[in-house]
């Protein structure tokens, strides 16, 4: 698998960021930022999924935005100096090309290509946002289960996504115990199969078919802004 926006740019743009670039490896739940934080990297993940989570007072979390092998995190300091607004966490291990934001803004100010995308994944990433700020108050727990498992599926190379209880909770903003009972109810509709800290998806049809719109709507979000994210 390969980043869609790099894979998109045309191989003169692609020179300018290729000797700047640092292919590495993520490990599930490495922080790479923090709300407040300066954004001097940006990622571009080839494989595996970083979580944009909103952060309260309380500790209190919960996922506002999923970035993949479709987009970039952090890429909207190519166009100036930003802080992060949200916690980023890496949700499962992912393979990802790393630039600093200096050499990217200097590509972007020289690529006019690069700056149509950087404003186009800018566009995408905010109709997702808002999306799920209506998903998480209006859908069920399960509906928003089966969306966040599509969501995972479409950018990772395996049907096994291992993740923690405490993850899920958070980025469904739930208890535990509420997760644990979610997870039983899919795997006894034959969708999934749920041990401690992995999930295995054994009939993606079923997940869709018990999945919210709004899998749907992100996903037509990415594709019409993002043609290459097909």
């Amino acid at each position: 698998m390969q980043n869609l926006l790099l894979a998109s740019l045309p191989a003169e743009d692609q020179g300018l960021l290729a000797p700047h670039l640092v292919q590495i490896e993520l490990e599930r739940g490495r922080l790479l930022y923090d709300p407040g934080d300066r954004v001097e990297q940006v990622y571009f993940p080839h494989d595996g999924v970083i979580s944009m989570m909103t952060l309260m007072e309380s500790g209190a979390a919960i996922e506002s935005a999923t970035i993949g092998r479709e987009g970039a995190l952090g890429i909207s300091a190519a166009v100036s100096p930003r802080q992060s607004l949200v916690r980023a966490i890496v949700q499962t291990p992912t393979r990802a090309a790393r630039i600093n934001a200096v050499p990217l803004h200097e590509a972007w100010e020289r690529s006019p290509r690069l700056r149509e995308l950087v404003d186009r994944h800018g566009e995408a990433l905010f109709g997702h946002a808002i999306q799920s700020v209506a998903c998480n108050a209006l859908h069920s727990v399960e509906a928003r289960f089966c969306r966040w498992l599509l969501t995972c599926h479409d950018r990772i190379s395996t049907d096994t996504v291992a993740l923690t209880q405490e993850f899920l909770a958070d980025m469904l903003g739930v208890q535990r115990t509420t997760v644990t009972a979610v997870a039983r109810a899919l795997q006894e509709k034959g969708a999934i199969r749920y041990r401690r800290g992995v999930v295995d998806i054994i009939d993606r049809p079923v997940l869709e078919a018990l999945a919210c719109e709004c899998y749907g709507v992100i996903r037509r979000t990415y594709e019409r802004l993002l043609p290459e994210a097909r």
